[in-house]
């Protein structure tokens, strides 16, 4: 079965940086492309970044643009998501999916907690 499970997160201060990774299971994980999201309390989730399934393309939000980099290694199913000069909003569950999995809402994983404090 599709599975996504997402480590790294952790309490940083600001201006503080971590690194997330997203290990895939249960579908070719080369062909399809990988999304980051994360979600607040009482917010709606935010899609965060997007890699096509080759790494040649990436987005991102306006809010992490030039601070969060997403990558992915094929050979080892892991997607990864650099975070730098992290903010008090970015504090958030951050969670990976494909843009078909995320958009059914299914296959979501735990997610990791990213929590941006002095």
């Amino acid at each position: 079965q599709v599975q996504f499970v997402e480590s790294g997160g952790g309490l940083v201060q600001p201006g503080g940086s971590l690194r997330l990774s997203c290990a895939a299971s249960g579908f070719p994980f080369s062909a399809k492309a990988m999304r980051w999201y994360r979600q607040t309390p009482g917010k709606e989730r935010e899609l965060v970044a997007h890699i096509s399934n080759s790494g040649g393309y990436t987005y991102y939000g306006d809010s992490v643009k030039g601070r969060f980099t997403i990558s992915r290694d094929n050979a080892k199913n892991t997607a990864y998501l650099q975070m730098n000069s992290l903010k008090p909003e970015d504090t958030a569950v951050y969670y990976c999916n494909t843009v078909l999995s995320a958009t059914l809402n299914e296959y979501w994983g735990q997610g990791t907690q990213v929590t941006v404090s002095s």
